[in-house]
């Protein structure tokens, strides 16, 4: 269910916002209805790793990894599909973190108003 909410949400706000709007879809989703600090990692990780794998095929084939291949220049890399890699495992890292914390908050808020 994480997994799910959070590939359609991401998708759809980062039409319109930055990047990093990842960041705040994990947290929000993982602390609203995350189960266990295990789905709010990996459930976002996959998610987001999915997604963007996909996004950046479908951005990149067109134009034969042309950007790609130019950006792995400057990162010193040759191959294009490192630079996607990077981006990718990047994007998941942080979704995962993200995810995991909003659960731990969530945990915490909870633990703290019932020993209160």
């Amino acid at each position: 269910m994480v997994f799910l909410v959070v590939i359609i949400a991401a998708f759809l706000l980062q039409m319109v916002l930055p990047w990093w709007v990842i960041v705040i879809i994990s947290f929000a989703i993982c602390g609203l209805i995350g189960k266990t600090g295990k789905i709010s990692l990996w459930s976002p990780f996959f998610a987001i790793l999915l997604l963007w794998t996909g996004m950046a095929l479908y951005k990149s084939i067109p134009n034969e990894h042309l950007l790609a291949s130019r950006v792995g220049e400057m990162l010193g890399v040759k191959a294009w599909w490192l630079v996607l890699v990077l981006s990718v495992v990047l994007g998941a890292f942080v979704a995962g973190v993200s995810g995991f914390c909003g659960y731990h908050f969530r945990k915490a808020v909870l633990t703290k108003k019932t020993t209160s």
